[in-house]
């Protein structure tokens, strides 16, 4: 089993769900988060004052996928989150040891 965390741009979300539920990979966890790369950020005008946003806002998708199927969602993120922009994002792909349902105490690949 791997943990597949995708940090996408905010109105991408809709066409990343969209393009993981139709390929049947069900349940993720999505969080409203803040960062930078190489986007270093922006300025704005608020009330006439210049100021610098240091962090973007950005969402970052968590999914716990069977290795067989890593390599198809990655695919599947990269197609529907790429706009070809400066902040498109970045995936992780990571190892998970033990997943428990804690309802059923079912255990890794029964649990996903």
């Amino acid at each position: 089993m791997k943990r597949v965390e995708a940090i996408i741009k905010p109105f991408k979300l809709e066409d990343v769900k969209d393009a993981l539920s139709d390929a049947g990979i069900t349940g993720m966890t999505v969080s409203d988060v803040k960062g930078y790369g190489r986007q270093q950020g922006h300025s704005e005008l608020y009330r006439g004052a210049e100021y610098i946003v240091d962090f973007l806002p950005k969402i970052k998708i968590d999914l716990i996928v069977a290795e067989d199927d890593v390599d198809q969602v990655v695919q599947l993120i990269i197609n529907s989150a790429k706009t070809g922009k400066i902040g498109d994002g970045k995936i992780f792909v990571s190892p998970i040891e033990k997943i428990i349902r804690i309802r059923t105490s079912e255990e890794d690949e029964e649990a996903i």
